[in-house]
């Protein structure tokens, strides 16, 4: 559940946002926990299915992100002040969303609210990671680098998205096309050819006997089906949006192999960048990796992260630290911040860190891509092959029995 709050820190600073728990109790405890004393809290509105389709359809595009990050970073960059750099992209906004959210974000700081708190309010179009980093950049004051450092991201990650996307357009026609052909071939087709080989004795193999069968339940309960798939779909999102859901999925995002090769050197270079910032900043190692565990978008890390942070705390070293969590952190990275800490240079080698795996994930989303469509092809060419076979061989048969 969502919970909307209104708080003050231990130095009394206003602070507004959402948080997600099980229940009201737990949301206390989450904020407690944060060293907030809570002033208001109620349950968040919950949203209805049709809000959700308008809302896809209004929803802020990468391609918009992309551009809105690129100018803040430039504006920041040429020490224009944050209140002004709004103002001014709120004017040049063209995405009415993306506008409203600006404005919105403006009011708030001209209130009092810190860049990050207003951010949080707006979560709706401004990503988790975004609001993270922009909240480390305010610990360190270096808003400016931050900023370029999001604007490059988000640029990286729109450039792969659209490569995936344009390869993956001709295999997902043809995907589509296979299925009506194939839905078409088993619930009119075969049924109407079954009489035929059974008045002309022609036993008919089992693959066959199986797609007829498939076809004839389609096409008796394809509404109950098509109801049954709607419904498991609503309460598979919903189940997702949960924290429960969402651990299941931060679980199989490092345990699934395919998606740990891409996503573990992502979370990676996220990690070190965020790290090298804050270091940079003069905040002090642990602290710093405790707040770089609120950026990762991933519930295993941030624990993990705290674990790391308790026990620097406690006179390990952070390499140290890393190296106990080899599932999680490659040994190449433990190896890395040995030397950072040994020379003085943490925060140069965290850059390198960041940098090495920014090149792997890139490479790796290329190769993927690219092998997306031959597999597709071949995939589909067999399930072709399939289904004619369950035909051809039906036919030859009958045609050896007549002659």
């Amino acid at each position: 559940m969502k919970f909307r709050y209104q708080a003050k820190t231990k130095e009394g600073e206003p602070q507004v946002g959402f948080v997600e728990a099980g229940d009201r109790e737990g949301a206390q405890a989450i904020l407690t926990g944060h060293g907030l004393f809570i002033l208001e809290l109620e349950e968040a509105e919950r949203v209805r299915w049709y809000d959700r389709i308008a809302a896809y359809f209004t929803r802020v595009r990468r391609k918009d992100m992309v551009i809105f990050t690129r100018q803040l970073a430039t504006l920041l960059e040429a020490r224009l002040p944050l209140n002004s750099a709004l103002t001014t992209l709120r004017e040049q906004t063209a995405k009415a969303t993306l506008r409203d959210a600006v404005a919105q974000v403006a009011q708030d700081v001209d209130s009092g609210l810190s860049f990050s708190q207003a951010l949080e309010r707006q979560s709706g179009v401004f990503p988790s990671f975004f609001v993270s980093m922009i909240r480390s950049a305010e610990v360190t004051g270096n808003m400016d680098q931050v900023a370029g450092f999001l604007a490059d991201y988000t640029e990286r990650e729109a450039v792969l998205v659209d490569k995936a996307r344009s390869a993956l357009i001709y295999p997902a026609i043809v995907v589509i096309l296979f299925i009506a052909v194939a839905l078409i071939m088993v619930t009119v087709v075969f049924p109407q050819i079954r009489p035929v080989f059974e008045s002309a004795g022609v036993a008919l193999p089992a693959f066959s006997l199986a797609l007829i069968g498939i076809g004839t339940f389609i096409s008796r309960w394809w509404i109950v089906m098509l109801i049954v798939f709607v419904v498991l779909a609503l309460m598979g999102i919903d189940y997702v949006r949960t924290p429960e859901g969402r651990a299941v999925v931060d679980d199989l995002k490092v345990r699934l192999p395919i998606v740990r090769r891409v996503y573990l050197p992502i979370t990676v270079t996220r990690f070190a960048n965020a790290l090298a910032m804050l270091i940079r900043g003069g905040i002090p190692v642990a602290q710093a990796v405790e707040i770089v565990g609120e950026t990762v978008d991933n519930v295993f890390y941030r624990d993990l992260l705290r674990e790391v942070s308790q026990n620097i705390r406690q006179g390990q070293a952070l390499s140290e630290a890393i190296a106990r969590h080899p599932d999680y952190f490659p040994v190449l990275v433990s190896q890395m911040l040995v030397v950072g800490e040994q020379t003085g240079k943490l925060d140069q080698i965290l850059m390198r860190v960041a940098a090495f795996y920014g090149r792997e994930s890139d490479t790796i989303a290329n190769n993927l891509v690219e092998l997306i469509q031959p597999v597709l092809m071949v995939g589909i060419g067999v399930l072709v092959g399939l289904l004619f076979a369950a035909i051809l061989l039906p036919l030859y048969q009958l045609t050896s029995s007549i002659q």
